[in-house]
């Protein structure tokens, strides 16, 4: 399975990353690293914030339920017609899915369900599980996407073991 576009080289960022959104990154990293661990679905860690910077609803992979991903879990938190969701921004550790074996939608469906019109990732999804057009999908439909490779390492080794054989 291949994206539909080329990932972008590592260490550089792309689509005006801000420090606060490199802050936000490694706050998913860090709930991420909450996951219970689970050898067919990554470990995320999701942050929703207010335009006024106010953490609005937090989630992680796995928090509630098996199945549960890291954005389904932040955004269960909000009521769907919250105003603050109109100016707020979702960070996420991992691209957001497309494709779910587990549940009907995947998170780009979820999150395009809502106002939300910002959306910053720091690893683009590899194509272990899924194919994902998260990115792609959301940038289609008017979202702005903001993707920090510089901090995919750290996105990337909470889920080492995914990839030790």
């Amino acid at each position: 399975m291949t994206h539909s576009t080329p990932p972008t080289p590592s260490g550089s960022d792309v689509g005006g990353a801000t420090g606060e959104d490199a802050r936000r990154l490694r706050e998913c990293v860090e709930l991420a690293r909450r996951c219970p661990t689970s050898f067919t679905a990554f470990a995320v860690g999701c942050v929703i914030v207010g335009d006024d910077g106010e953490v609005l609803a937090t989630g992680y992979s796995r928090e509630s339920d098996p199945h549960d991903h890291a954005e389904e879990a932040a955004l269960a938190k909000l009521a769907p017609d919250d105003p603050r969701l109109a100016t707020a921004t979702l960070y996420t550790s991992l691209e957001p899915c497309t494709t779910r074996a587990s549940r009907p939608r995947g998170c780009t469906a979820l999150i395009l369900a809502t106002p939300i019109p910002r959306v910053v990732f720091a690893w683009r999804e590899p194509d272990l599980f899924a194919d994902c057009t998260g990115t792609e999908t959301l940038r289609r439909s008017g979202r702005q996407v903001t993707e920090v490779p510089s901090l995919a390492s750290e996105a990337r080794q909470v889920n080492a073991h995914l990839f030790e054989k």
